[in-house]
């Protein structure tokens, strides 16, 4: 999950948001029909609502990169060599370097280390010997995407 993309996101709906708040009430609010700036109000707040889970969902998909080496890339294999925590990150997360042998069909194997976010209950999956499922840019062998 990419935390700085989401948080932009909020903050951008989160503005727009106050925007139109400030229009609606420097512009419209005096002239509405009486009883019904409740309602005017209770929709403002939904359509906030509903632009912020957009907002997210749109904000959590992979980014372009990763969609595309999921198409076009290669797919293979990486063995764990080893795996050392580096910090937590918050929550349940853990950033931790993985130092992987890549194999991937049609090309020699190498070698190469990957930090990355592990979850707290898959850390287990990440032991040394493991073997996790990898994507390989087709045009850029050291950009991977691994998918455990």
């Amino acid at each position: 999950m990419n935390h700085r993309r989401i948080a932009v996101t909020v903050a951008f709906i989160t503005v727009g948001y106050l925007v139109v708040l400030s229009l609606w009430l420097g512009l419209f609010f005096e002239h509405s029909a009486e009883g019904t700036e409740g309602f005017q109000v209770i929709f403002l707040v939904a359509l906030y609502g509903s632009a912020l889970g957009l907002g997210m969902m749109l904000a959590g998909r992979p980014s372009r990169s990763e969609r595309k080496i999921e198409r076009e890339g290669f797919e293979g294999w990486a063995t764990i060599l080893s795996a050392t925590p580096v910090g937590p990150i918050g929550g349940s997360r853990q950033l931790t370097e993985l130092d992987l042998a890549f194999t991937v069909p049609g090309s020699e194997s190498y070698r190469g280390l990957v930090r990355y976010e592990v979850p707290a209950r898959d850390v287990p999956r990440f032991a040394p010997g493991n073997i996790v499922t990898v994507f390989v840019d087709p045009d850029n062998r050291d950009r991977i995407l691994l998918c455990p």
